[in-house]
């Protein structure tokens, strides 16, 4: 399929940041679609970046479609990772008459990149884009884990899709492609009680900033598990990231933004990356997009040192411990990867049919701290809230 013709070439200008003269920088590097050169051929289970400047279902912070240009400037100009990947930027998709029209191209875009096992990392543009990411797992008939780097839940019902009703929409969609949705780093002050007890109702996973604070490693594995990771940039404290019409002075510091990403660079499971509500209009001296340079820097960075340890594919290169627990009468299964000491647990399901079809989602990242947890006879938290929505079902 050729998707040439849904992109607009883009400008390399690398801003002139304060570097070594022998450091190699991204615009060297990174293969891009410019008016002087072809568009590039992408191969399978590449690394391709590329922009979707369409903000109009951006609730009121207009502006942000300009956001996929201001942070070039700042990642061509970073020194390339150690490791030797290839990496190609396909340009701006080209916006459609209506928003929807952008929808349509984006799935078809994706749908073609994804199912050659490309690794995209999006630049929008709303966060409503994330329905089309979901839309496209949903073309390829892939059930789906989404998580949400947020400080709010984009649950609003409204008629039409925009950046704080997207997940109402994707819920509502039969038949249904998500198996699950996290929230990380949602702030209680801007989320209503309704829709706290909707998505534990929902047994979804929702983690406060707070939780989070006090150990960002508990967001590896919440990370770990996603398909897609979507990041709103009101996420960030608005003295790290200005560039939001809703800023908030309370959220994650940019330094914890990369370790996010780096975590989705490094996951097996990860294949899009979408960072979405940067508004350069309002930003400071490039302050937010060179932030958001700083992530993508950090997902490269981790995809360059994917192990390929999912244990779903094959479970021979892990140690497997089986915990009894004694209140539930029932035995809890762990993995432990030879190759990177990461954990996982496997939810156990009786429906021979179920687990088949949701075999890949049945086996969940954790942390150690959940093994020792359970050796204390203490259910872990990820766990019990997959086994919930198991039986649901």
């Amino acid at each position: 399929m050729d998707i040439s013709h849904y992109f607009s070439p883009v400008a390399i200008h690398p801003k002139p940041l304060i570097c070594e003269d022998a450091m190699v920088i991204m615009a060297n590097k990174m293969v891009v679609y410019t008016e002087d050169s072809e568009f590039p051929e992408v191969p399978k289970g590449a690394l391709v970046l590329f922009g979707v400047p369409d903000d109009r279902s951006s609730v009121g912070n207009r502006g942000c479609a300009a956001a996929p240009d201001a942070i070039r400037e700042y990642l061509y100009a970073l020194a390339v990772p150690q490791s030797d990947v290839a990496m190609y930027d396909l340009g701006n998709l080209i916006p459609g008459k209506e928003v929807e029209d952008t929808y349509y191209a984006l799935i078809d875009v994706l749908q073609d990149l994804l199912d050659r096992q490309v690794t995209v990392v999006l630049l929008g543009g709303g966060q409503d884009l994330t329905y089309a990411v979901y839309k496209t797992y949903e073309v390829l008939g892939r059930i789906v884990n989404i998580c949400s780097v947020d400080s709010r839940f984009d649950i609003f019902d409204a008629p039409k899709v925009t950046s704080r009703s997207y997940l109402n929409h994707i819920i509502m969609q039969q038949p249904n492609y998500l198996f699950n949705y996290t929230v990380m780093g949602y702030q209680s002050y801007l989320v209503g009680n309704d829709h706290i007890k909707l998505m534990n109702d929902l047994n979804f996973d929702a983690y406060r900033l707070g939780v989070l604070q006090e150990d960002m490693q508990r967001a590896e594995p919440l990370v770990r598990n996603a398909d897609m990771v979507s990041v709103d940039i009101g996420a960030v404290r608005q003295s790290d990231a200005p560039a939001n019409a809703y800023p908030s002075p309370h959220g994650f510091y940019g330094e914890q933004l990369c370790q996010i990403a780096r975590f989705a660079g490094f996951s097996d499971k990860v294949s899009v990356f979408g960072l979405f509500e940067l508004n350069p209009p309002f930003d400071q001296m490039g302050q937010t997009a060179h932030m958001v340079a700083h992530a993508i820097w950090y997902f490269i960075e981790g995809y360059q040192h994917r192990q390929a340890d999912f244990p779903y594919i094959d479970q021979t290169n892990y140690k497997r411990f089986v915990v009894y627990m004694d209140a539930q009468d029932m035995e809890i299964v762990f993995y432990k990867s030879r190759k990177t000491d990461r954990w996982w647990v496997e939810v156990p399901c009786e429906n021979e049919e179920f687990r088949q079809r949701y075999m890949r989602h049945l086996i969940i990242p954790c942390t150690y701290a959940d093994y020792k947890r359970a050796m204390q006879n203490e259910i872990p938290e990820l766990w019990w809230r997959y086994y919930q929505r198991i039986l649901q079902w």
